[in-house]
Order: C-alpha cells, then sequence, then structure tokens
C-alpha cells in the first residue's frame, strides 16, 4: 500500500505521503528536535542520520509503513513560495523482532515543534489505525513516558489502553521516568475508537 494523500489539520495545508530516502534528514532532525524535551524519546544527544539508515530501510509501505508529512504552507512556518518541506512523520515499527509479533506494530509519531497541538498527531493517528489492517497490523502499541500527558491523552482518546506499566526505567538527566505501554486491538472484537 502507498500514501500520498491530503491531512485534515486546520493550520496548514498538508501531504501525507510514504518517505524516501531523501527525507531521512528532515526526518533525523525532527527526531533529534525532541530529545531536549525529554518528553518523547530516550536519547540523551542527537542521533546522526547514518545511524538510522537501517532502520529506515526495515520501513517498506506495505509492512511497517514510515510516512512523512510535508507543506509549503507560510502557516507552517515556511516562507511563501517555498518548495515543500517535512513537518512531521509516523512509522510503524516491528516489536520484538520474532515471527511470531508480525501482527503487532509499534506506532510513532513525531512532530515539528510548530505543528504540535494543531491536530496533526490526532491525522496521523485516523490514517494509522485505517491502514494497520490492511498491512496485517491486528495490535498496535506506543511507548510512551509516563509524564508525556500529551501524547497519553492523544493516545487514549483512541481507544488505547495501559499494557504495560514499567515504573522508573529511564533516567532523564538524574530524574527516573516510567514507561507505559498502550495497546490496542484492532481486529472486529476490538471497540471502536471516539477520536
Amino acid at each position: 500500500m502507498t500514501t500520498d494523500e491530503r491531512l485534515p489539520v486546520r493550520t496548514a495545508e498538508l501531504r501525507l505521503r510514504d518517505a524516501t530516502r531523501a527525507d531521512l534528514d528532515a526526518i533525523v532532525a525532527i527526531y533529534n528536535e525532541t530529545i531536549a524535551s525529554r518528553q518523547v524519546t530516550a536519547d540523551l544527544e542527537p542521533v546522526s542520520v547514518a545511524s538510522r539508515i537501517a532502520w529506515f530501510e526495515a520501513h517498506t509501505p506495505s509492512r511497517r509503513p514510515l510516512w512523512v508529512v510535508e507543506t509549503s504552507d507560510a502557516r507552517s512556518g515556511a516562507e511563501p513560495g517555498a518548495a515543500p518541506h517535512i513537518v512531521g512523520w509516523l512509522s510503524f515499527s516491528d516489536f520484538y523482532g520474532r515471527p511470531a509479533y508480525l501482527a503487532t506494530a509499534e506506532i510513532s509519531i513525531y512532530l515539528t515543534e510548530r505543528m504540535r497541538g494543531a491536530g496533526l498527531g490526532r491525522a496521523l493517528l485516523t490514517r494509522a489505525l485505517q491502514c494497520a489492517p490492511t498491512i496485517g497490523v491486528t495490535s498496535a502499541l506506543a511507548f510512551i513516558f509516563g509524564h508525556n500527558e500529551a501524547s497519553l491523552r492523544l493516545f487514549e482518546a483512541f481507544g488505547f489502553a495501559t499494557w504495560g506499566h514499567l515504573p522508573r526505567v529511564a533516567s532523564l538527566d538524574g530524574i527516573e521516568r516510567d514507561l507505559v505501554i498502550l495497546g490496542r486491538r484492532l481486529d472486529a472484537t476490538a471497540p471502536d475508537a471516539q477520536p
């Protein structure tokens, strides 16, 4: 399955599409932008593009998509008439790397600071949950720090529940933080989300 579509977000004209290798610099830049907040990732220092090549290559549109969101809309911070630039991304990633878990995937969403709180995360998660059954995913997971209340609220609004709680497993600048594993079944017996 390939993706190329417009997203219904109120602050900018956005296009969602499958990532290409040429997008990796922007993907890594957005990821690195989140590190200093100590809200989103357990990385403590910026990562290099070279260190993310194997991760990038593990994603394919038909099984583990990696999508980027691009815009040239000035409301997103772009210069008028500028070429499209990437303002966020979403990935489906393998869980635990064993064949019995192929129908389970972790969903990760990363947005530039100026796009947070604008409804883009909600639009991306909506699209991901629509796509999941078409790529054979019946269980979706999200790994979120316990103090990242905005991300917890987002996934919980879509019917994700706490499937695991790992207390004080991360140390961020000397502060121990919890990791919450949220999950949702996506088969016919799962309740519908209320986004």
